[in-house]
């Protein structure tokens, strides 16, 4: 057996499936129960029944569940406690922040410098991904705190709610549509868009107020990130709808936006492991963050 078989089996007893186990730690669903069933021949019997698809855990895998928890957060501990030696831990703190990748392309560089004026003994590593890698980082011990999306999608967290936004239509500045105070739906017939991926939770969101309006969008570019998203509206590929929040940061590119109707609400906090105490350095962070994000920097 193995460590990734272990995480596989912790999962899945977290979660009470392969679906969700396979959210937690970012693999596909058919390699969790790969993994599963590797674990189970080398164990010599089986951890789970399958009964109507459904997976039950057996009093084997009860018994196991408190010896392997132990294990994979121990072998966790030992991967952060090498990372802080390989930065040199006698003279400095390591900080693992993880945010959305258009929030540290303009927003977090400045945050964190004025973070670090006063902290020379602390490193920061940054992550950067979609919301459920944010998630699933923290989880899994990679980062220490995350910028999340609420409500979370994963459970198991201690969050504070940190600010709100709504969603705005970004457009070339030269757009005809520019001349509307607001965008809605039914002005989007025929318009090419730029569309955030669909894996996401606010995509969902946004086909059913196109289905309401009885649209079919016109998808021209998918991307995976806000910035993303701006970048190609300021080429002319189409216009895009996206978090206000983000949006605002780059207001450089030749490009406007207008408010979102029906209005698509953000909330946005930090996420962080429930089942552990937060150091003071990622407690001052936090505040700092908390600070500077509520004080304008939007």
């Amino acid at each position: 057996m193995n460590l990734k078989q272990l995480e596989a089996f912790k999962a899945i007893m977290a979660t009470g499936s392969t679906i969700g186990a396979a959210a937690r730690l970012g693999l596909s669903q058919s390699a969790v129960s790969r993994l599963l069933t590797q674990l189970e021949e080398a164990l010599g019997f089986a951890l789970f029944l399958r009964k109507k698809g459904r997976l039950m855990a057996t009093a084997q895998a009860d018994e196991l569940l408190g010896e392997v928890a132990a294990l994979v957060d121990g072998m966790q501990r030992v991967q952060r406690l090498a990372d802080e030696l390989r930065i040199g831990r006698s003279q400095k703190s390591l900080l693992k922040v993880a945010v959305p990748t258009s929030m540290a392309q303009e927003l977090l560089p400045r945050i964190v410098a004025e973070f670090l004026k006063g902290h020379d003994e602390i490193v920061v590593e940054l992550l950067t991904g979609s919301y459920d890698m944010i998630e699933r980082a923290v989880l899994d011990r990679s980062a220490d705190l995350g910028f999340v999306r609420l409500p979370t999608e994963l459970a198991d967290f201690d969050t504070e709610p940190l600010l709100h936004s709504e969603g705005v239509c970004v457009m070339p500045a030269d757009h005809p549509l520019a001349r509307h105070e607001w965008i809605e739906a039914r002005h989007l017939h025929d318009v090419p868009l730029v569309m955030l991926g669909r894996q996401r939770a606010v995509r969902a969101e946004l086909n059913q107020v196109f289905r309401a309006a009885n649209l079919t969008p016109q998808v021209r570019v998918e991307v995976h990130s806000v910035g993303a998203a701006c970048s190609f509206v300021a080429e002319g590929l189409g216009v895009s709808i996206v978090n206000g929040l983000l949006a605002s940061h780059f207001s450089h590119l030749p490009i406007v936006t207008r408010p979102f109707r029906p209005a698509l609400p953000y909330a946005f906090g930090l996420a962080f492991r429930r089942d552990e105490a937060r150091s003071p350095v990622v407690s001052a962070f936090a505040q700092h963050l908390k600070h500077r994000l509520g004080d304008g920097t939007r």
